[in-house]
């Protein structure tokens, strides 16, 4: 499975969901996760999206880390289940 398949249905099931699932685009600032997903009641969570067995960069686990410590989510999303998992987790 690509990870572009993946993507694919992370935007369906947001917005099969009501929300919004942006593409992020940092110029200047790498390492920035690929997608910032946005539900009603102010819910927001960031996706790093990565074929299956895929692991993180040191830049996009550092960014990870300074996206968290700001109290944000990061999900690290490489399947149709974590897609699933990420969406039961926001939505509750």
């Amino acid at each position: 499975m690509k990870e572009v398949t993946i993507e694919q249905r992370l935007k369906k099931k947001v917005k099969e969901h009501g929300g919004l699932a942006l593409k992020l685009v940092s110029p200047g600032f790498a390492g920035v996760p690929d997608r910032l997903v946005l539900f009603n009641g102010a819910k927001v969570a960031f996706v790093e999206l990565k074929a299956p067995a895929k692991k993180l960069r040191a830049l996009q686990r550092k960014r990870k880390r300074q996206i968290e410590s700001l109290g944000f989510k990061v999900y690290e999303i490489d399947s149709y289940e974590a897609v699933d998992r990420m969406l039961e987790e926001i939505i509750e």
